[in-house]
């Protein structure tokens, strides 16, 4: 295809209203057509003057997409003619054989690994990150921003070499000593500052104990359903996730003769992403199996923090006598998403070994915004924001589970609403809910297909995660409103 307009092709492709600046808008449009040879090389373009004029804007907008155009190759200058596609554009580079641009390749000629390609395939990460009914994602506007930026500012006023620098100890200290404390008191976890290791998050908790303590063939046993992000880095390093189904006690553990993984993870406080509470037979069982096998539990304390009407539950972790448990945690719910600072907590042995491989590995950082959270904590803004939340959360399940009561009644069932930021609500085994989901999210609204957490297609439950703690409350029922209509089409005759 060639461009009859440029003028016109752009008009047609520039969000006037779009937070990204016209003329970074330009430069993409005109980069992508130079690319995919829509413009010629040779072809002149209008002068900048020009453009503006034709566009209704201002010429410095159109000014600054040609100049970094030309900083980049894609466009070059003549002296007294104007301004024409370069001949040679650096992405346009052919490989020795004249094979296309990569970009252009279908990914099984993009030469992905088989782990590779598994992860690709079975992704489950998604691009709209809030709104109705968005699952796992905290209500980050009611986040004390004007606190944080307090703390954030005297740590500023009073900057240190150490706090601009890599961090090579596991973590800021005092970070470290506020998490501890925290633990021990919230969650019954037995640790001290030392076992701890700061890391960005569960992905990258799981990644550093799997390549610390696993090998490439190792077996991993899962909760299914379970959380997609287990499956996904277990891939990537060459481990098996093995399905393991939950009931209403939690994970079901072997009973036969099936060779013992290497690591075990579960969600024994609010099972995700169908909310079980792990039974303390099923806790105990797990952790004998565990210290007879020498297996490594890796237990994911989430949404913890959140129980509506009852205390958070004990850790896995303090019942364990053994020093078989790796105990993981982030600030992702409590404070919020983008902050990506979580925390592993390893037996006192591996502790050492830990902080030097996560050196070693990830050169750790962020030690400014570690001690910003240190300060956060110890002069109690967490607990004052979590006790805060906890409040308001409640309210929108409550708002959530009347909407759904008022469309369905009893006809639809969903998990326990006892703890945790979503619901798993429960469809009849003749809805699709892949179907649902992609018409919903056509509407505007984020509903994940329960189906879509199954390692096993054929013990997939259907149903849908609806998320309720960024959704303001006015909104809740107006939205699930548009969800039940969406639902009753596809309901099964």
């Amino acid at each position: 295809m060639r461009i009859a307009s440029l003028p016109d092709f752009l008009l047609q492709r520039i969000e006037r209203g779009s937070l990204q600046p016209v003329n970074r808008q330009i430069y993409q449009v005109v980069r992508a057509a130079i690319l995919s040879h829509a413009l010629p090389v040779g072809l002149q373009l209008p002068s900048s003057r020009e453009l503006a004029r034709e566009l209704a804007m201002s010429r410095n907008t159109v000014t600054h997409a040609y100049e970094q155009l030309i900083a980049e190759g894609y466009l070059e200058t003549r002296a007294g003619s104007g301004t024409f596609i370069a001949d040679t554009a650096p992405d346009q580079i052919a490989d020795a054989t004249g094979a296309s641009p990569a970009g252009a390749l279908p990914a099984s000629a993009l030469g992905l690994s088989e782990r590779g390609a598994q992860l690709i395939a079975r992704a489950g990460v998604s691009a709209l990150q809030w709104g109705a009914f968005m699952p796992g994602v905290p209500d980050v506007t009611q986040f004390p921003s004007k606190v944080w930026s307090r703390l954030q500012n005297k740590h500023w006023r009073r900057s240190r070499a150490e706090l601009l620098t890599y961090d090579g100890g596991g973590g800021y200290l005092p970070l470290r000593e506020a998490i501890a404390d925290y633990l021990r008191v919230s969650r019954s976890v037995n640790c001290s500052a030392g076992q701890i290791i700061i890391t960005t998050g569960i992905h990258q908790s799981i990644d550093l104990a799997a390549r610390l303590l696993g090998e490439q063939g190792d077996q991993a046993w899962v909760e299914e359903p379970g959380y997609w992000g287990t499956r996904s880095v277990c891939l990537s390093l060459g481990i098996t996730p093995v399905p393991m189904d939950v009931d209403g006690e939690g994970m079901q553990l072997a009973q036969d003769d099936t060779a013992p993984p290497r690591f075990i993870f579960v969600t024994p406080s609010h099972q995700y992403p169908l909310g079980t509470v792990m039974s303390l037979s099923r806790r105990r069982q797990l952790l004998e199996y565990a210290a007879a096998h020498k297996a490594w539990i890796m237990e994911d304390d989430y949404d913890s923090e959140f129980r509506y009407g009852s205390r958070p539950l004990a850790s896995l972790q303090g019942l364990d006598t053994q020093q078989r448990v790796l105990y993981m945690g982030t600030f992702s719910k409590t404070a919020f998403p983008g902050l990506r600072i979580g925390f592993l907590v390893v037996p006192e042995a591996l502790a050492q070994t830990f902080v030097t491989g996560h050196a070693e590995l990830y050169r750790g950082g962020q030690v400014f915004t570690q001690a910003i959270l240190a300060d956060f904590m110890t002069e109690g803004y967490l607990a004052s924001h979590i006790r805060r939340m906890r409040l308001l959360y409640g309210e929108r399940l409550g708002l959530l589970q009347q909407a759904i009561a008022r469309h369905f009644g009893s006809a639809i069932d969903f998990s326990d609403g006892a703890s945790g930021l979503h619901l798993a609500v429960h469809l009849p085994d003749g809805c699709d809910d892949v179907a649902i989901s992609l018409e919903a999210r056509a509407a505007g609204i984020v509903a994940r297909p329960l189906s879509g957490y199954y390692m096993q297609a054929d013990h997939a439950r259907r149903g849908l995660m609806l998320g309720y703690a960024c959704v303001p409350s006015e909104q809740i029922a107006p939205a699930f409103d548009k969800l039940a209509a969406i639902i009753k089409r596809h309901w099964p005759a």
